[in-house]
């Protein structure tokens, strides 16, 4: 006879955090801070950005200046807001005026933000002028941007018997000498 599971699995260990696991005083203060107004406000915002704060930092990946800057070109006026840190582009040559809410901004960042007569502002700052989230545009970095995705995806389908599928193998080289034998060649054994 078969064990009846409570709904939603066996999954142990996957649920959502509740707080911030980093010892970061300032962060903690933020939080305090956010889970207040998201108790004290009915805004979705809030409640966003509150959740964004508790993530882990592979959840919370950079943005660069130029992608800011191709986001916000519909939205003249209003204040870009990213859980996470802004960071340079050599390759953007203009910078526009911007006014930004991040976590952190990386030095060259900040001062080009500033020197186009931007503004870059912190959460608190954020918090007094537009607590509830109005005439702001939530932002998130590529999450699928760091290196380790390249190694992911080694599946076999119906269609493509071949598990290696385009994945970076995990060795030193991708050369004649470097894991190219038995299971990589037909005249080895077999191949995958």
């Amino acid at each position: 006879m078969g064990i009846d599971i409570v709904a939603g699995g066996r999954r142990v260990g996957h649920k959502a955090r509740t707080d911030t696991r980093s010892a970061n005083v300032y962060l903690k203060l933020l939080v305090k801070l956010y889970r207040f107004l998201s108790r004290r406000t009915d805004s979705k915002f809030v409640k966003v950005v509150l959740k964004r704060l508790f993530q882990s930092r592979t959840n919370r990946p950079p943005l660069a200046l130029s992608k800011l800057v191709q986001f916000m070109t519909k939205s003249e006026g209003k204040t870009a807001v990213l859980v996470g840190t802004v960071t340079d582009d050599p390759t953007l040559l203009e910078v526009p005026k911007l006014s930004v809410c991040a976590l952190r901004f990386t030095e060259t960042a900040r001062a080009r933000i500033l020197k186009a007569g931007g503004e870059c502002l912190t959460f608190d700052q954020l918090a007094l002028r537009a607590p509830k989230g109005s005439n702001t545009v939530l932002l998130r970095g590529p999450k699928k941007a760091r290196e380790v995705y390249k190694h992911f995806g080694h599946q076999s389908t119906s269609t493509s018997v071949h598990t290696h599928c385009g994945a970076k193998p995990y060795i030193r080289a991708k050369g004649r000498k470097f894991e190219k034998a038995r299971g990589r060649r037909a005249s080895k054994g077999f191949k995958v």
